[in-house]
């Protein structure tokens, strides 16, 4: 059986999407499954990338949402003779008339509004007819429906009238850097290069478009700085953007430069440490697809506060401490709430954590992936 897939997003470079195909692809090549596999790849990746031998890599560079994308990937597929493509994302071109399954990891653009967009009005409604008509057709015509928890699942369900059997289940793992135990030889150095102190700021790791709620955990820091005499930090970390430029503007207005520190991206060797020695990882998304940065920031032994949002019950459980993310005092308090835990009581809800994200792994999420 020859198996293609569209690994033209591979690396970190595109964000979660970006890891879960690096993960899944590497995954794959470790199970040493007896299929044929083909990976389509922009020039960077086919370039640097081995495979095993009886795998075969093509160049595909062009760019995402793209006309050339529409009109030229259909052909290279076609080509290749696959039985099966896989899709992990949902920018399938339409043209393309062969089996494939597809991986839906959210439904957040579905619901998002001009606030999410850099464009003027008549561009972006040009660009989201074709996304809405794109997505529908990538949902329709699928063999098979991945997505990475049960809330996307419902989600496509009911939007889109899916038959739910059509859809599979496949939660995301995590990588070995996060998982590892041990003291970082260089803790106390790598938080000073980030004018950082190990215990003084609650930290974010991600993008800053606007349904990650960050203008909230903003106001809440600013609030909780202003009652107290012990200041605490918010560290925000992500490449940088202009939705990132907007958040900045908004920190300035709130007089928050003093405690809020923008650090631009970090390399994995320097979150984990950064995950560890906050007070906690905050995460006030009011939509996510599955919420990796949670289970990371839990490996690296550090307590989490989220938005009460159906996908972070389903992810985390009873293992992260809830707030409303359309209420500032909410969030106020529930950090307050953390910054008052004991060791004792700080250890013994990281020890719960690090046995529950034991069911989380890459290489379960590659064998269901490969199963579907």
């Amino acid at each position: 059986m020859k198996v293609l897939i569209d690994a033209r997003m591979y690396g970190l470079e595109h964000s979660g999407i970006g890891r879960y195909i690096s993960n899944l692809v590497q995954e794959f090549i470790n199970l040493k499954i007896d299929e044929q596999f083909i990976i389509l790849l922009k020039k960077k990746y086919f370039d640097a990338l081995e495979f095993p031998k009886d795998w075969a890599k093509v160049l595909a560079d062009f760019r995402h949402y793209t006309l050339n994308e529409q009109l030229l990937l259909p052909g290279i597929i076609n080509k290749e003779k696959p039985d099966l493509v896989h899709f992990p994302h949902i920018n399938i071109p339409i043209f393309y008339r062969g089996p494939f399954v597809v991986t839906v990891h959210d439904m957040t653009m579905h619901f998002q509004g001009t606030n999410a967009t850099t464009l003027p009005l008549y561009k972006y409604l040009l660009k989201r007819l074709p996304y809405k008509f794109i997505f529908r057709s990538a949902v329709k015509r699928s063999c098979k429906i991945i997505t990475p928890s049960k809330s996307i699942k419902k989600e496509i369900t009911d939007y889109f009238m899916i038959n739910p059997n059509n859809i599979a289940v496949t939660y995301e793992g995590l990588t070995n850097n996060f998982v590892e135990s041990g003291t970082h030889k260089d803790e106390s150095a790598i938080l000073s290069s980030y004018g950082l102190k190990s215990s003084n700021y609650f930290f974010y790791v991600g993008n800053s478009y606007p349904h990650k709620n960050l203008d909230l955990v903003v106001r809440a820091i600013s609030s909780l700085n202003k009652e107290s005499s012990s200041k605490v930090i918010f560290a925000i970390a992500g490449s940088r953007d202009i939705f990132v430029r907007r958040l900045e503007d908004l920190i300035r207005r709130e007089h928050a430069t003093l405690f809020i520190k923008v650090l631009g991206y970090i390399p994995d060797d320097d979150l984990r440490v950064l995950y560890k020695n906050s007070i906690a990882f905050v995460y006030p998304s009011f939509s996510e697809g599955f919420g990796l940065q949670g289970l990371e920031a839990m490996a690296s032994s550090s307590l989490i506060l989220v938005s009460d949002i159906p996908v972070f019950r389903e992810v985390y459980e009873n293992n992260a401490l809830f707030f409303d993310p359309r209420s500032i005092s909410s969030v106020t308090e529930i950090m307050k709430r953390v910054m008052k835990v004991t060791p004792n009581e700080r250890s013994t809800i990281i020890s719960k954590s690090i046995k529950f994200i034991a069911r989380y792994s890459w290489q379960k999420t590659a064998m269901e992936t490969f199963e579907i």
